[in-house]
């Protein structure tokens, strides 16, 4: 059991760190409130957030196997590459049998055509008798009841036509079904190749060949690069002076020596607090305004291969539409051609 002293000495510890937090977060406000809001002229906001782009999940659309798997994660793919493959021979094999059901079906609707031309060919001659019968009897020749007999001969067969006509469009409904089968059944089978539906870099690899997935089972996460935009909150203040389309600017922490265009795409309609990750001039108990700031698409494939998300920085807006940007938030893309560092160094992030 600890003595008294050791529980002092506990005592004194925690108080010494809590004070350092204390010390910590008070010289962050203050670096925020004297150097980097002391730079801001009015009509500009700042908020720190990181770089995200829109996830999409690679997903099977029916239970299976998983047969191959041919990326892994960082690879970048384009819209419509094959990225993976199911088991697919239950599918082939029941292709097969419903390419065999739509031949059943197709000799059972040519048998119904003989069997037309068949009964055609009887209502024709039951006819003619019934036609020579109605002579005969007028001239004496043959008796009432063998007149009864062609009529009811004639009916008989025209009943007969009629059957084998309902029979040759059961065997073509029959035909289509089995097609409309067939034709599900090659979807199915399309279903097992796993194609980008977009095109981006893949985040995640979910499953390995040989594992067994459910319906929805997802086998990929790709990152549409198409899309790059980095999520800050504002007060309202600030908030509802914005419109969709204003000017923005980005600063990333690996390479702050570069501003990166951007423009305002969406301003929250509704108010919500602020993410505790996220630090803003007001409390955090205030409520905020989420903003999201997208890259330019043609900026972005430019240099999609090395576009990462999670990297953190600063995105500056516009609230009033007069104000000039400042010296230090000018335009300053990184080279092409160059990783995209840190003047200063900073060699762990790229602008994504």
């Amino acid at each position: 059991m600890p003595s008294i002293f050791e529980r002092l000495a506990s005592g004194r510890n925690a108080v010494f760190v809590a004070l350092a937090l204390i010390i910590l977060v008070a010289f962050g406000l203050y670096y925020w409130f004297a150097v980097i809001a002391s730079e801001l002229p009015e009509g500009i906001a700042a908020s720190n957030g990181r770089i995200e782009a829109e996830q999409v999940n690679v997903a099977t659309k029916y239970a299976g196997r998983v047969e191959e798997v041919r990326v892994s994660e960082g690879d970048f793919v384009t819209a419509g590459q094959v990225l993976a493959w199911m088991d697919d021979v239950q599918v082939k094999a029941q292709i097969a049998a419903a390419t065999a059901d739509v031949r059943q079906a197709e000799q059972q609707k040519a048998q119904a055509d003989a069997v037309i031309s068949q009964r055609e060919a009887e209502l024709d001659l039951a006819r003619r008798e019934l036609s020579r019968a109605e002579q005969l009897i007028k001239k004496g020749h043959i008796p009432t009841e063998q007149l009864d007999q062609r009529r009811a001969q004639t009916r008989t067969a025209e009943a007969a036509l009629e059957t084998a006509i309902a029979g040759r469009a059961a065997a073509q409904a029959a035909i289509e079904a089995a097609e409309a089968n067939l034709a599900r059944l090659h979807d199915m089978l399309d279903d097992t190749v796993l194609k980008a539906p977009r095109s981006g870099r893949v985040q995640y690899r979910l499953a390995e060949a040989g594992e067994v997935l459910a319906a929805g089972g997802s086998v990929l996460t790709l990152l549409d690069l198409s899309e790059v935009y980095m999520t800050i909150f504002l007060p309202a203040a600030d908030a509802g002076r914005l419109a969709i389309g204003s000017e923005a600017r980005l600063v990333l922490d690996p390479i702050p020596d570069y501003v990166i265009p951007a423009h305002v795409s969406f301003v929250a309609s509704d108010a919500q607090f602020t993410p505790k990750s996220v630090e803003t001039r007001e409390e955090r108990e205030n409520l905020m305004f989420r903003i999201k700031l997208s890259i330019d698409p043609e900026l972005l494939a430019r240099v999609a291969a090395r576009v990462k998300t999670g990297v953190r920085g600063t995105g500056y807006v516009r609230t009033l539409a007069d104000t000039e940007w400042p010296d230090f938030l000018a335009v300053n893309l990184p080279p092409v051609a160059q990783p995209l560092e840190g003047k200063r160094g900073g060699s762990n992030g790229a602008a994504e």
